[in-house]
């Protein structure tokens, strides 16, 4: 059910809940292992947006927010062993920044009634809240990523792909793989020829993945990738000299850390994105003064406005916004995670919100329901400039192509309702 903010909460509920010190907010962080350049500015993100909170505003209605941070090294079982250790301290939401953890994680939250959230990652057809109601994956989805790319490809070709060549370099794993059946379906639908081609992690090695890419002279490349992966593919396809205009990559695929180590052969190299770039928003200049200047940043302090941080950031805010909404919605400061999936589901994120947060048009506007836990899937595109080094927005958040999405989305939460014996439906 879509609640009234401002409702009172209901007395029973509250008398059986326990009192609260903090809001507590999980971090599964990976500051070790193969991807712990992905990791490490994330985490920090994260963190430093709730530290502020607390020094600028006291916390988030009145109570304190707290991070709980446990090392996964991006390992699946050191994940679900993070969430077991952790949960009953009261932890709010999980964001596990792992497809693997989160696919191990979305039928143990939903028994323990804790929601997950899962942004820009994870099993898209959570999408679905019907069938998952404890897992939220807005404002985009991995789908979205797939036809915001192919829509994108469209824009630069008439509207007509027919006769065109798009390959797919991913990541051989779950996260790599998702977008696969909506390339297919978007291929069949426009009538380019599509590709795939796998990379085993890390990544370090893809010469013969390369050299595959230039026999068959695709058009374009779309990469699904993480950590070193990216890296190795743009300097792989700067040495067969594959045009890095036409070479696009996952949000995932477009950090700083990608491209620095390719020098100038990078420049020109696009990645999707849902979310601003650069450190020209206002809740910045809070960040340094409350969190960085104060010696309280979760790290080096060097990390505000590179994509990653910035995208920690946009998660810890979107967490506290669903903190905020659950307090509206069930009375009291001392919200529970099943209150919190409540604010989660009834999320409301307009321009004029953001805006009064310090991030004017850092992300798209969007509402979440029961029917979407996904939000609007809108997609812009960035742009490596490798003399000036940094990305830009070049296009508007655009929609993608949901006649594709909604029926995979559909099918695949379907038949996982089916398979665990869920009967779909609103709570």
């Amino acid at each position: 059910m879509k609640y009234k903010l401002g409702t009172l909460a209901v007395a029973g509920l509250m008398a059986a809940s326990p009192v609260m010190a903090d809001l507590v907010f999980p971090s599964l962080s990976y500051r070790t292992g193969p991807y712990a350049a992905g990791g490490i500015p994330f985490a920090d993100g994260y963190a430093d947006y709730f530290t502020m909170l607390n020094a600028r505003d006291g916390g988030i209605g009145g109570v304190m927010a707290k991070v709980i941070e446990c090392e996964t090294g991006y390992n699946t079982e050191k994940g679900v062993e993070c969430y077991e250790s952790t949960k009953g301290e009261g932890a709010l939401v999980y964001q596990p920044l792992s497809t693997g953890i989160t696919y191990q994680l979305i039928p143990k939250t939903t028994a323990d009634n804790i929601p997950m959230h899962t942004m820009g990652y994870g099993r898209t057809s959570a999408a679905n809240g019907k069938v998952f109601s404890h897992t939220f994956n807005y404002p985009a989805n991995y789908w979205n990523g797939a036809s915001g790319a192919i829509n994108y490809l469209l824009s630069e070709n008439g509207g007509d792909l027919k006769g065109k060549k798009v390959a797919l370099v991913y990541h051989n794993s779950a996260y790599g793989k998702e977008p696969i059946r909506t390339l297919q379906e978007l291929s069949a639908k426009h009538g380019f020829e599509f590709k795939e081609v796998p990379v085993d992690h890390p990544g370090q090695e893809q010469k013969s993945q390369w050299l595959q890419i230039r026999r068959d002279k695709p058009d374009y490349v779309i990469m699904y990738g993480w950590g070193v992966m990216n890296q190795v593919a743009v300097q792989e396809a700067a040495n067969i000299r594959f045009p890095m205009e036409n070479f696009i990559g996952i949000w995932w695929s477009g950090s700083e850390n990608d491209v620095l180590a390719a020098g100038d052969k990078a420049d020109g190299y696009k990645a999707l994105t849902f979310h601003g770039v650069g450190d020209d928003f206002p809740v910045f200049d809070d960040i340094q003064k409350h969190v960085v200047d104060a010696g309280n940043a979760a790290g080096a302090g060097d990390q505000i406005g590179t994509v990653l941080y910035n995208r920690g950031l946009y998660a810890a805010m979107l967490a506290a916004e669903a903190a905020k909404t659950a307090q509206e919605i069930h009375g009291t400061a001392d919200i529970t995670p099943a209150m919190m999936r409540d604010g989660m589901e009834n999320l409301e994120i307009t321009e004029e919100k953001m805006a009064g947060l310090g991030m004017p048009n850092f992300g798209p506007s969007f509402s979440v329901s029961c029917d979407n836990h996904g939000g609007p899937g809108l997609i812009g595109m960035t742009q490596w400039d490798a003399t000036a080094k940094e990305w830009k927005l070049i296009s508007e958040f655009s929609e993608t192509d949901m006649s594709v999405i909604q029926p995979l989305i559909d099918a695949d939460s379907g038949a996982y309702a089916s398979e665990n014996n869920i009967e779909a439906g609103c709570k």
